[in-house]
Parts: structure tokens; C-alpha cells; sequence
């Protein structure tokens, strides 16, 4: 076994994954780390195994970078099936809740406001929360009710794209922590028709799209594995760059604050910085001056 593990790539960088439906966000970053031999792999924001779509997986140094990924915007396209509201609030789940009603596409429209800006949110019992150190969903299939308190989301937008008879597809837009099948029941109650998630496709992750994206099957083709990888800075895209000299880098990797200097160096909030196109720290920036929170190990 220790032979086994040594044996694997020293590898940095993250992979954009089309995730197929009928798996589990952990067997995909399984099965991604066999297909590219690594030593360390994860996944920045988990899909039920019904959902489809981005699954960004980070390797080695990658992983620092995933809480930012994590903390970015997330962009669905889902379908609802009225009529039947269900214990994990998805298609793999018991009727847990039954109506003959059918909302109108005009009374859909008139509830989505109360759905959009920052609002409580109660999360599904089907959920990878812990209480009391086990999973919600854990506690769930062992019979017992989990209980959840409502938490604050953001959703920025949630549009209705079709409305049939008994199915309606949306767009949502939204914030850390958004569970759209917890929507999805919310507004099946609201309507008075009950309502659960037939189909999920997440189409972005903070810096990362759907046209990014590349599936299974690509990647068993080493030359596509190849062009697949991206960067350790991938995962950073969407926080200002801060551009250092070799001097400036040590004392980082060092743990040590610089001071920013310039008309265009971020004030507040997150930052990177960078030498010689390496990540070097990813900090805080407070009044000009940058700590690093996360120090990378890559050579320059």
C-alpha cells in the first residue's frame, strides 16, 4: 500500500468535470484521481447524483483554492414535477406529499420574487449538514428526523425558462450554501401543488462554466487529460492579482505580510499574489497591507 501511494503523480492544478448523472461528487473525485494517478484530490461544491453539470475538482496545491471557488457564484438550470413533494425533494425519493393542483405559469411568476434576494432557507433533511457530528442525510435513511434550522441564502436571480402542464424548468442564480432542491419544495408549498426536482444541471462554480467543462469519457483519452488540467491560479480568477518579485514571494512563503503598493492594488477584502506566473499566497488585504492566509509549495 505505501508503495502504491508513493507511486503517484506529485500533481497541482484542477480539472473542470461534466458530471454525469448516478454518481456521487466523492466517486467522481475518485475515479478522477486514479484516471490522473494523484496523490491529493477534492472537489469544490458537491451534486446530488441525480444533478449533471460543473463539478470542479482540484489536485495537490489546488486544493488551498477551493473554499474560494466554493464561495462563488453558482448558476442551475432545473426541472420541477408537480404534484408530489418528496422525502429527499428529488426523483430518487418517497411521495412524501400528494396534490391534483397544477400551478398556472402565471401564478408561478407572481411567487418568484419572495425567492430572490437574501432569504431564510430551511435545508432538505436530505443533506450533508452535521448535527452533532453525522450528516443530516445519515440520519435521515436511519429513520430519524434530522433537525435543520432556516439559514441565510442569496439567490440573484431565479427565472422561469418553460411552464407545461405538470413540469416547469428554471434558472437559478445563487450564493454559497443554496440548495435548490429546498426551492423547489418551498415554492411547490407556496403554489399549493406540492413540487420536486426531476432533473438538476449546475452550469457554473465561481470561475468555472459549463464550456469549461470536459466528461469522463474525454478524459480517459491521456492527451485530453493533458489539456484538461488547469492551473493552481484557476481557482483564483475572481479575486485581484497582486504580481511580485522573487524577494517579496520569500517573505510570504515565509508568512510574513507585505505592504501594496500603487493606485491599483486592492484595498480590502481577498487577494493573491503571484511570481513569475506562480501563485505564491492567497490573504486577507486590510489597509494596504496583505497577509497571507495560504502559502503555496510550488516551484518558481
Amino acid at each position: 500500500m505505501k508503495g502504491r501511494a508513493s507511486a503517484r503523480n506529485d500533481l497541482h492544478g484542477w480539472v473542470v468535470l461534466d458530471k454525469p448523472a448516478g454518481m456521487t461528487s466523492t466517486h467522481v473525485v475518485s475515479r478522477l484521481k486514479r484516471l490522473f494517478n494523484a496523490k491529493k484530490a477534492g472537489h469544490a461544491g458537491t451534486l446530488d447524483p441525480l444533478a449533471t453539470g460543473v463539478l470542479p475538482v482540484a489536485f495537490g496545491e489546488a486544493t488551498k483554492t477551493v473554499p474560494f471557488v466554493q464561495d462563488g457564484e453558482k448558476v442551475y438550470r432545473f426541472t420541477v414535477r408537480w404534484g408530489a413533494e418528496t422525502d429527499t425533494g428529488d426523483s430518487d425519493g418517497r411521495v412524501a406529499a400528494h396534490s391534483n393542483a397544477r400551478p398556472a405559469a402565471a401564478g408561478i411568476l407572481a411567487l418568484l420574487p419572495r425567492f430572490t434576494g437574501t432569504i431564510q432557507q430551511l435545508p432538505p433533511a436530505y443533506s450533508a449538514i452535521k448535527i452533532n457530528g453525522e450528516r443530516a442525510y445519515d440520519l435521515a435513511r436511519g429513520g430519524q428526523a434530522p433537525v435543520l434550522s432556516p439559514r441565510p441564502v442569496t439567490i440573484h436571480a431565479l427565472d422561469l425558462v418553460n411552464a407545461g402542464p405538470d413540469e416547469a424548468i428554471f434558472k437559478a442564480r445563487c450564493g454559497k450554501g443554496t440548495y435548490v432542491r429546498a426551492i423547489v419544495r418551498d415554492l411547490g408549498r407556496s403554489l399549493g401543488c406540492y413540487g420536486h426536482v426531476s432533473a438538476l444541471r449546475r452550469t457554473r462554480v465561481g470561475p468555472f462554466y459549463e464550456t469549461d467543462a470536459v466528461t469522463l469519457p474525454e478524459l480517459e483519452d491521456p492527451a485530453t487529460r493533458a489539456e484538461a488540467l488547469r492551473r493552481v491560479e484557476a481557482g483564483l480568477m475572481e479575486l485581484p492579482r497582486v504580481v511580485v518579485d522573487s524577494s517579496v514571494a520569500a517573505k510570504l512563503r515565509r508568512g510574513q505580510s507585505i505592504l501594496l503598493r500603487g493606485h491599483d492594488a486592492p484595498f480590502e477584502g481577498f487577494a493573491y499574489a503571484a511570481c513569475c506566473g506562480v501563485v505564491i499566497a492567497v490573504g486577507a488585504v486590510e489597509k494596504g497591507e496583505l497577509t497571507p492566509g495560504r502559502v503555496f509549495n510550488l516551484p518558481l
